[in-house]
């Protein structure tokens, strides 16, 4: 079944938000909009006032709304479905009371796993357990989404999002048609292996950029997107500049040249996040109301994806993982108390005043030896 559906207007912002943060020049990448929006989403589901705030300038204001469209993105009603796999977990010690529509929203989720885990005595053991069920989702793409040191006894809730596509061509490339072709890259002029087809395809032409779509099988597409102008180094794509390609898209017929190839990332998020004004969820300041009534500051945001395409088809795996420690009381505006003038004190111990009196001409002891 072919698709013609294109991305939400504000999944795509965020994605091309986000995108334009993770860019750096010269250099390949690859993350999950899927894996990191559904995370985001689901924080900002328990999130209040200016935490919420910021999630929902980068997300948009319907969060609610796009974790249904992702959600329904990985569904599969049958074994006839797309070959996907997913997790959703929550992973808190037993003594976090978590509130029960965040667990229950959680439970609800494709590939969900909602358990208890003993941070402050098996922070290890923990961490190898996700680790290894991360593996097993994204069918060994992904072998360590947690390094050393990531889960660490302080750590009070563990959310974590992976996913694992396979996509077919249902018209796959020749392998016989593949040859060596040149690339311009920014670090010069090389051959690469370069797929060949000619055939009718959905292809847009906008704001100096030209898409064409692979279209695989259950509904999956591959769109690849190329600046018009002959750089080796374009700037982030826009989400003006998305929104009007899949409106523009159309059959054509195409003969498309296509590089095979392999990307994988690892990337700490905390910090592109941050230069997009999402600040409080990392800080003292957090405010997680609707995930437990402990107050909860984010500690680290991992994020690691792999995508390769060839001739049959392509295979992506994601995982994005946030660690949550309990924020410091946020102090209030401390109230003056100047003792200038005659005073009591009192003190004691237990139920009982060991000596209590009266100031009204202090007396100067010395400094203390």
């Amino acid at each position: 079944m072919r698709s013609n559906t294109s991305p939400r207007r504000d999944h795509l912002e965020f994605a091309a938000a986000l995108d334009g943060a993770l860019t750096r020049p010269g250099r390949s990448h690859v993350w999950s909009p899927h894996s990191v929006g559904t995370v985001l989403a689901l924080l900002a589901t328990g999130a209040a006032e200016r935490t919420l705030a910021e999630l929902q300038d980068l997300l948009g204001e319907d969060t609610e709304g796009q974790l249904r469209s992702l959600d329904e993105a990985v569904a599969s009603a049958d074994d006839s479905g797309p070959d996907l796999a997913t997790l959703n977990g929550l992973y808190v010690p037993a003594d976090l009371k978590v509130v029960p529509g965040f667990e229950a929203r959680m439970g609800e989720r494709s590939g969900a796993e909602v358990e208890h885990a003993d941070f402050a005595h098996d922070a290890e053991g923990v961490r190898s357990r996700i680790n290894a069920k991360v593996a097993e989702v994204t069918r060994g793409l992904i072998e360590e989404l947690l390094p050393p040191g990531s889960v660490h006894p302080d750590v009070r809730l563990l959310l974590v999002n992976a996913l694992w596509v396979k996509v077919v061509w249902p018209d796959p490339f020749d392998p016989r048609q593949t040859r060596d072709r040149p690339f311009h890259m920014p670090s010069g002029r090389r051959r690469v292996p370069t797929m060949h087809r000619s055939a009718r395809m959905p292809h847009a032409s906008a704001h100096g950029w030209s898409m064409v779509s692979l279209e695989g099988d259950h509904e999956l597409s591959l769109d690849v997107l190329l600046p018009e102008e002959r750089t080796t180094d374009p700037g982030p794509i826009s989400a003006r500049t998305l929104v009007e390609l899949y409106r523009q898209a159309s059959p054509q017929q195409v003969d498309l040249a296509l590089p095979r190839f392999e990307v994988e990332s690892d990337v700490s998020l905390l910090e592109p996040l941050a230069t997009l004004g999402v600040r409080r969820l990392a800080t003292d300041t957090a405010r997680f109301d609707g995930i437990s009534e402990e107050p909860l500051r984010a500690d680290e945001i991992l994020h690691q994806s792999v995508l390769r395409v060839d001739e049959k088809g392509a295979e992506g795996a994601a995982a994005t993982a946030v660690m949550m420690l309990m924020a410091a009381a946020v102090p209030s505006r401390p109230i003056r108390f100047t003792v200038d003038r005659p005073f009591v004190f009192v003190l004691r111990r237990r139920e009982a005043i060991l000596f209590l009196g009266r100031i009204t001409e202090p007396v100067d002891p010395g400094p203390a030896l």
